[in-house]
């Protein structure tokens, strides 16, 4: 009978993370809680309540009221969470290199509209043709995209923000929308980096549609690369020439994005290794061209062709085409040229994806905004804390497995993916625990005559 493989090192690199987040806690009873309940989000099965998570603990015969103060009066500090989970990450990352974030918006649903930053919001349960409303708070989750291996990328939060809208009324926290959740998260990356010596370092954020806004291109932080998905219809202009007036700030109207597609000249064919597979893209390159209301912002104009196929079935795919748009860089010569090689761009804008990956599986495996926090600093917290626990564990299976070497699956029915997943990291880490003295469990018979 094959078992769930143990992993000791995969236990081994969880405690070493842990011991690096000591300054979550000031004091040593509180960081020992907190331990105790990271233990306890591995071992929940069904909702990741705070009473649930002192179940599997073995506390329900105890005062809980020291577990809800650990987020009601911010006992446990975020800011040095997030600071912690940056640095583990700059192991993998040399001074060199790009460091790569995803950044995007997601709602946590809410009974009542009294919870801290609770509101009305477009609720994505709802067909596009018919959209509802629902009670959420919105977050905005600036994820770290890993180095890639064999075409597979992952992303871990190492920012979660509060984007409560105006409406929300919230008291603890400012109001943001959400390009400038992305701006606060860009700014501290770029000081973090500044106050670890990589002030220099360059940084490659991609967003979706939502991030091509006309406040945000002007204020992006010294060396970061925006790669935002853009709208068919978008409306560019040219730099203006040297026959127009000097104080002219925009040229001759450009092509849109959908215009360009239905070219067929200047496209260029480009193979890139994605998730284990080569993909062939068709692609178009336009610019420089600025957007109106942003003139000293110089943008380039990248379009994927779409593409249409038939299965074996015969049923027909298609592939819509993708505008994207990037700030431009000064070369030596005083021109203008992309900021890394279109490859590179297209890649990690293929692994945008992965951030989406992550909301669904804090949501549907972890219990993201499960917790009871009617207060309203650990309406906040407590979410933020789940955002924390899983970047932990992720952190700690990245390091241990990398990102192709998934652990043996003990099906026969199943060989395993190319990439472990979310779910396989929680068994290898349970198995790992119960093969451990100190929680291995009793096996207690069921009785012929229960």
């Amino acid at each position: 009978m094959a078992t769930i493989p143990q992993n000791p090192d995969l236990l081994k690199n969880l405690w070493q993370l842990l011991s690096e987040q000591r300054a979550i806690a000031e004091q040593q009873r509180v960081f020992e809680r907190l331990v105790l309940l990271v233990l306890a989000e591995l071992f929940t099965f069904g909702r990741h309540t705070i009473t649930q998570l002192l179940m599997s603990l073995g506390f329900n015969e105890q005062d809980w009221s020291a577990w809800y103060r650990l987020f009601s009066q911010e006992r446990f500090n975020y800011e040095a969470a997030s600071q912690g989970l940056f640095k583990a990450s700059l192991s993998d990352v040399s001074a060199d290199a790009v460091y790569v974030v995803a950044g995007d918006a997601t709602q946590t649903p809410r009974s009542s509209r009294k919870m801290e930053g609770a509101g009305w919001l477009r609720n994505p349960l709802t067909p596009a043709f018919r959209p509802g409303i629902a009670v959420a708070q919105r977050w905005f989750n600036g994820s770290w995209l890993v180095p890639q291996e064999n075409g597979y990328s992952r992303a871990i939060p190492i920012r979660w923000l509060p984007a409560f809208t105006e409406k929300s009324q919230p008291q603890t926290v400012e109001a943001l929308k959400e390009w400038q959740a992305s701006l606060h998260f860009l700014s501290w990356l770029r000081q973090q980096l500044t106050a670890e010596g990589r002030a220099e370092q360059a940084i490659l954020f991609v967003g979706d549609g939502h991030y091509d806004n006309l406040k945000l291109w002007p204020q992006l932080p010294h060396g970061v690369t925006l790669l935002a998905r853009s709208a068919k219809n978008r409306v560019l202009h040219h730099l203006p020439d040297a026959t127009m007036h000097g104080n002219r700030k925009y040229g001759a109207r450009a092509a849109t994005p959908q215009q360009v597609w239905q070219t067929h000249k200047r496209w260029q064919d480009l193979a890139l290794e994605v998730r284990g597979r080569t993909r062939h893209l068709q692609v178009c390159v336009r610019g420089v061209f600025v957007r109106k209301g942003a003139p000293d912002t110089p943008l380039f104009l990248i379009v994927v062709r779409g593409k249409k196929r038939k299965n074996k079935s015969g049923h027909v795919y298609r592939r819509q085409p993708l505008p994207f748009l990037v700030n431009a860089l000064r070369d030596d010569s005083g021109g203008w040229t992309l900021p890394l090689p279109l490859e590179t761009l297209l890649f990690w804008a293929w692994q945008r994806w992965e951030i989406e990956v992550c909301h669904r599986e804090l949501k549907t495996l972890f219990g993201l905004g499960h917790k009871q926090a009617f207060n309203p600093q650990a309406a906040v917290l407590s979410v933020q804390w789940s955002a924390w626990v899983y970047s932990l564990l992720l952190l700690a299976g990245y390091r241990t497995l990398g990102l192709a070497r998934a652990p043996d699956v003990p099906t026969r029915w199943w060989r395993g993916a190319g990439r472990w997943s979310f779910s396989t990291l929680l068994r290898a880490f349970r198995a790992s625990l119960w093969g451990d003295h100190h929680f291995r469990p009793v096996l207690t018979p069921t009785p012929h005559d229960w």
